[in-house]
């Protein structure tokens, strides 16, 4: 019997040892090979080589084209990379790409764990973005990876860091960074940059110049002085100089001569067109896809541009400034849309690209201040709150509390002030005390909240504004400005600009492409189609606007419905012309990039205006006028010329004019009263106040407006002098 339960003892005890081995040592096992094979499987197994740093150039070059397929421009069409073996690369070249790079490059890893720490602290504690890489990483990620930003290829590029320090000595991979990394357009390495850039070979460039150099790596595009903001670039460069300073690599008295020098760089060489626009759309697709993918991913790019257009806006511009250049006007810009899709037609960002005085700045997207042409959204939220185009108001000298600042006391363009104005000729006339008291009663965060719905990006917080802001007081983009005039042109609908239409890889794949639609409905509605009907009635309104800018304007085009406005800031530094047909958005501007006043564009018709008028006049050359329908909510109605009462609902008889009104919104009405007046003894007139001298108290007819401004009706109307 003991015999028996020994055996048995035996027997599990070898069944647990079995278990266990099974459980400690077979199961690890597996886990380890599955890790490893998937290790292998989606990392290891199609890792390039380190040894392919050597001879890596293939690219592929991406093209941009009209909406015609007219070529605009090649991206990289031919990969410019000339090698340079170290030791004919400056010193000063070498040291400031180590300085802004990598500081540590000769004395850590594959990896520089300082260096990420640094990176880290730099983005949490100053909120500043900066690279932890080292220059051996970089140099593998530009020229044997991809740039997708995934876990999967950060392991690839590290593990191909480490793989490269073992294969090459630091000066090596350092010569090979040098002569392999991307320094913008077709130029790779800096042997091709310094050509391109100053049209030099590298051992002929100054500090300053090898200075630009090193900035370039970080974002060729961004960078690049032949992009849409080229102060980016030199910003850097003051980087680079200050850190070789800080590393002892440069003396003080080098640094500061090389801040001093003004860069001079060498025209483009590859043929291009449209250049502001290209380089709108370059970035745009950087900024999507990637630098690598769009330098060397051999994209074709059709772009909504008409080169037509974009040829005949350019010419215009051109034209027009330089006709003016006595008035101190040395820049212009223009651009045309097609509301009902978003698309870009033409986009003139100067007058002339290549001109060294900040021709190659894009002012459709600079900031600038809009002036009165900012107005329309005012007024459509006015007409949403109820107002109406025949609502008066008093046009007369007022300042508007705004502590703790000095009460802001705003005046008209034209230095007068014009006693009762409805919104329709205020609007038309672009009077200013108006729409000041228009942005009172409509509240400072709603403007800006309608703004920013109809597609202005600019305005932030109310609280950095006031009134001025309807008068042009915050800064825009005309792109944005071509989004929210779109609105109005689109009855209601905001369609956002598109203006790439299509874009297909090498192989011929489509990557995007953007159908335009038949009409502006798949858009987010914004306003009723109510509020566009009259605000656009007002701007196409040649009879109203003749007050201030009589009938034969630039702003009129014969045998065309066009609704447009004006705009000149307090300072005379933007002057503005921005008008709409259902079919065509085109905006224009003159000024000056250093935001000097102009001298002698004053007035609401003359600089931009003309602009304007040619190519909106050439748009519409032998088309029929396209009027906008009424909508249902909108019907005619006769007003009283001083209230803006319906006429038939005054109570009394008054000389009238047809207004457009909305149904269920007729234009909230002022409060007219019998109260004591001080009145000068002399003219009759109402007295200034706090004027004592010559005058009585009487009772008078008045008005109260909306604001609660008081005009004597009943006072005579004494003609007013210009305000100095």
């Amino acid at each position: 019997m003991i015999k028996r339960y020994k055996k048995t003892v035996k027997k599990v005890r070898k069944l647990s040892f079995s278990k266990k081995t099974l459980l400690y040592f077979i199961l690890p096992v597996i886990l380890i090979a599955l890790t490893l094979g998937a290790f292998y499987y989606f990392v290891l197994r199609d890792l390039p080589s380190p040894s392919n740093l050597s001879t890596n150039t293939k690219s592929y070059s991406s093209r941009i084209y009209d909406r015609n397929g007219k070529l605009l421009y090649t991206l990289y069409g031919n990969r410019n990379q000339t090698f340079v073996p170290l030791s004919r690369i400056p010193k000063y070249m070498q040291e400031a790409t180590i300085a802004i790079e990598d500081r540590s490059f000769y004395h850590h890893g594959a990896i520089d764990i300082r260096g990420i720490l640094r990176a880290a602290l730099s983005i949490i504690i100053h909120r500043q973005i900066q690279g932890g890489s080292t220059l051996t990483q970089q140099l593998v990620k530009n020229s044997l990876l991809t740039p997708e930003q995934t876990i999967q290829r950060k392991i690839k590029e590290v593990i191909l860091a480490f793989a490269t320090e073992a294969m090459y000595s630091k000066n090596q991979i350092l010569e090979m960074y040098l002569n392999q990394v991307p320094y913008g357009g077709t130029s790779y390495g800096v042997e091709a940059a310094a050509q391109t850039y100053f049209g030099k070979d590298i051992s002929k460039l100054d500090l300053a110049q090898m200075a630009f150099l090193a900035a370039l790596p970080e974002a060729p595009s961004e960078l690049s002085p032949y992009g849409s903001h080229p102060e980016l670039g030199i910003q850097r460069q003051h980087e680079v100089l200050q850190d070789m300073y800080q590393q002892g690599y440069i003396t003080k008295a080098q640094r500061d001569s090389a801040l001093k020098e003004q860069l001079t760089f060498q025209k483009i060489t590859n043929p291009i067109k449209a250049p502001h626009f290209v380089f709108y759309i370059r970035d745009l697709l950087v900024q999507k896809y990637g630098q690598k993918a769009v330098e060397e991913g051999g994209f074709k790019v059709i772009t909504s541009l008409d080169l037509n257009i974009q040829n005949m806006a350019q010419k215009v511009v051109t034209d027009e400034v330089n006709k003016i250049a006595h008035d101190h006007v040395t820049n212009g810009a223009a651009l045309v849309t097609q509301p009902g899709t978003g698309e870009i037609l033409a986009m003139v960002g100067s007058k002339n690209f290549f001109d060294p005085n900040s021709g190659n700045v894009n002012d459709t997207l600079a900031l600038l201040q809009p002036g009165s042409s900012i107005k329309p959204i005012n007024y459509a939220l006015g007409l949403l709150n109820g107002y109406g185009a025949s609502t008066p108001f008093i046009d007369e000298p007022v300042c508007f509390p705004d502590p703790p600042n000095k009460p802001y006391c705003p005046h008209n363009y034209d230095r007068r002030w014009h006693g009762i104005v409805q919104m329709r000729y205020a609007l038309a006339n672009s009077i200013n005390i108006p729409a000041v008291e228009m942005l009172q009663l409509n509240g400072l965060s709603a403007f800006i909240n309608l703004a920013r719905k109809m597609g202005i990006t600019t305005f932030t917080n109310p609280s950095d504004y006031g009134l001025s802001l309807t008068l042009g007081g915050g800064e825009i983009r005309m792109i944005d400005m071509a989004t929210a005039y779109g609105v109005l042109a689109n009855q209601g609908y905001r369609v956002d600009l598109h203006p790439i239409l299509k874009i297909t890889d090498r192989k011929g794949n489509v990557i995007e492409q953007y159908n335009p639609p038949a009409s502006p409905i798949f858009g987010k509605k914004i306003l009723p189609s109510s509020v566009t009907f009259i605000i656009s009635n007002i701007l196409a309104d040649n009879q109203a606007r003749a007050m201030e800018f009589g009938l034969n304007s630039a702003l009129h085009i014969p045998g065309q419905y066009v609704s447009v406005k004006t705009g000149t800031t307090n300072s005379y530094r933007d002057n503005w012309t921005i008008g709409y047909t259902p079919s065509y958005v085109v905006a224009a501007w003159v000024g000056n990039n250093n935001h000097t006043p102009m001298s002698g564009v004053v007035t609401g018709i003359t600089g931009a205006a003309p602009i304007w008028h040619n190519i909106m006049a050439n748009l519409l050359q032998g088309k029929k006028p396209e009027i906008p329908q009424k909508p249902p909510d909108v019907f005619g109605e006769y007003v009283c010329t001083t209230t803006g009462l319906i006429a038939s609902k005054s109570g009394s008889t008054c000389p009238t004019r047809f207004e457009y009104l909305i149904n269920g919104k007729n234009p909230k009405i002022p409060t007219i009263t019998t109260e004591k007046v001080w009145v000068d003894k002399t003219t009759n007139a109402q007295a200034p106040a706090g004027d004592t001298t010559n005058v009585e108290q009487r009772n008078e007819t008045v008005m109260i407006d909306n604001v609660g401004h008081i005009y004597c009706m009943s006072c005579a109307v004494i003609t007013p002098t210009p305000t100095p």
